[in-house]
């Protein structure tokens, strides 16, 4: 027997053992990864503008919810970015069922096209900003993250 398959599962959080062991569901990142290698220039623009909790909130890209992967994702709040190019225009079926799957676990879905991001950051950032604002009352930071 290997050390660590001797040590018993947490007790729902509260350190060793007594609790219901929960199935590991590895992440997967490698895919995730790759989403992010290959993400549009929309996409990295909009990332400038909220990473290092620029807008207060921690958001990350390319994050596993359930089967699917959101863009830009806050789990504090249960928000997802979504940004959608032309293929997105083929994809309704799909788009509609993850969705209504993210809706499902509590999540609240923005959408903009690319078009709207690369034509329009500051109005794209600005309605994100008042977003978080309305799901967090407490006053968020200066925009420019300062």
């Amino acid at each position: 027997m290997k050390e660590w398959e001797a040590i018993p599962p947490p007790a729902g959080g509260r350190g060793l053992g007594g609790g219901l062991a929960q199935p590991f569901r590895s992440r997967d990142t490698p895919r995730a990864k790759k989403l992010r290698n290959a993400a549009p220039t929309s996409e990295r623009l909009l990332w400038q503008q909220l990473r290092n909790r620029k807008l207060g909130f921690k958001f990350s890209r390319q994050m596993p919810v359930g089967p699917y992967f959101a863009d830009l994702l806050c789990r504090e709040l249960k928000l997802i970015i979504e940004l959608d190019g032309e293929s997105h225009d083929y994809s309704v079926g799909y788009d509609s069922r993850r969705d209504d799957y993210c809706r499902s676990q509590g999540y609240r879905i923005l959408r903009f096209s690319n078009a709207d991001v690369m034509e329009n950051l500051e109005g794209v950032v600005s309605h994100v900003r008042a977003t978080l604002a309305q799901a967090h009352p407490q006053p968020l930071p200066p925009a420019g993250g300062e």
